[in-house]
């Protein structure tokens, strides 16, 4: 069983993840953020390390991918490689911060990567207002995060909005966190459970 959990950043998608691995008894697989090392001179100058950062995080998920598949575990997985490509690299693109050389060259690597992979069993899209996102990630506090442009979060917004009906394949759902807070509600948290097990026994 592989379950994913896509989602702008701040939407919650590493605490949901942790949550559901304990209720499911399934392996977590968290992205791989803070060892990415081009990560605080993106955010630093977003233009000249967009490429590097994207193919880095495209490497690690493709790796996330490959062992996951091998050790047959039953795994729920913080972001995928699928967002990667439609969401974070199309949004650079679209900023003007990947060239389209650089654009066309990444999404040919993921074309090739792409046909190797099999779909999630179960997609949970965590859908949040911008609002929502600025909020957590200032309580977060994570340094680099803190210079992160509203339109850049509201550009990922709606490419996520995008992927999700008009790209993605496989079984999704949407979880609308405005307003919830599954971390401390059990009622909260419940309830996307229970939206997760009507999903995936709907063949």
């Amino acid at each position: 069983m592989h379950i994913a959990i896509a989602g702008n950043l701040g939407c919650g998608k590493t605490s949901l993840t942790t949550l559901l691995a304990k209720h499911y008894g399934m392996t977590p697989k968290f992205e791989t953020v803070a060892h990415n090392p081009y990560l605080e001179d993106y955010y630093a100058d977003i233009k000249r390390w967009s490429f590097n950062l994207e193919v880095f995080f495209l490497k690690e998920r493709f790796r996330d991918m490959v062992e996951m598949a091998a050790t047959g575990e039953d795994v729920i997985q913080d972001r995928t490689v699928y967002e990667g490509a439609h969401v974070f690299v199309a949004n650079n693109f679209n900023m003007g911060h990947l060239s389209r050389r650089d654009f066309e060259t990444y999404m040919d690597i993921f074309s090739l990567i792409e046909c190797q992979l099999s779909l999630p069993d179960l997609m949970i899209y965590l859908k949040a207002d911008v609002s929502h996102l600025v909020k957590n990630i200032q309580k977060r506090g994570r340094d680099y995060e803190q210079t992160i442009q509203i339109e850049y979060l509201i550009g990922l917004n709606k490419l996520y909005e995008e992927f999700i009906n008009n790209h993605y394949r496989g079984k999704v759902i949407t979880v609308d966190v405005n307003g919830i807070d599954f971390v401390n509600n059990p009622a909260d948290l419940r309830s996307i459970i229970n939206q997760i097990d009507a999903a995936l026994a709907t063949p």
